[in-house]
């Protein structure tokens, strides 16, 4: 079946032959890629509005006219649209991390120097010092810690005083 445009109709000697969405977008799919990847500068971004460019472009497909350009233009009309959207979002989304930052208390995060502390660290087995994170590094609560390790709240609360059990023999023994 033959689309069919009123003004071809109309007036046939004004009568353009219209290619079909799927010959453009292979056509023009790595030429609309290429300057979308000289836009952002991020061959992940430029993939993503690359995607993001032909599925407005297909929605947008019957609006295309050959008569007022080509469809590559056309396409990159819409890919630069999407670019821009991109970069205001991008910058909306940095504004609100900014003013989010000013708004915290400063706070020194923990840090652990060389020393006796940091050793036994690294002594405890790893699912010791993952509930050790958990519990008083990050500060959650038993049944929260006790979720994410996928374990229940009385093996984690064990768990924890068994870790810091061996952590306090551990700092014992290398202040004697």
């Amino acid at each position: 079946m033959r689309a069919v445009n009123a003004v071809t109709t109309s007036w046939p000697g004004l009568r353009v032959d219209r290619p079909t969405f799927g010959s453009v977008a292979e056509a023009e799919l790595d030429a609309v890629h290429r300057y979308l990847l000289f836009l952002t500068g991020n061959r992940v971004v430029a993939e993503d509005l690359t995607g993001e460019t032909f599925e407005k472009a297909f929605r947008l497909w019957r609006r295309f006219d050959p008569r007022r350009g080509t469809p590559r233009a056309w396409l990159c009309q819409i890919a630069r649209g999407t670019a821009l959207d991109y970069f205001r979002s991008e910058e909306r989304r940095r504004r609100r991390e900014e003013r989010y930052a000013r708004q915290q208390p400063d706070r020194e995060e923990p840090t652990l120097g060389p020393g006796a502390l940091e050793s036994a660290l690294a002594r405890l087995s790893p699912s010791d010092r993952e509930v050790v994170a958990l519990r008083v590094l990050l500060e959650l609560d038993g049944p929260t810690a006790a979720r994410v390790l996928g374990i229940s709240a009385s093996a984690c609360s064990t768990r924890l005083s068994r870790a810091l059990k061996r952590l306090e023999e551990m700092m014992s023994d290398a202040s004697d």
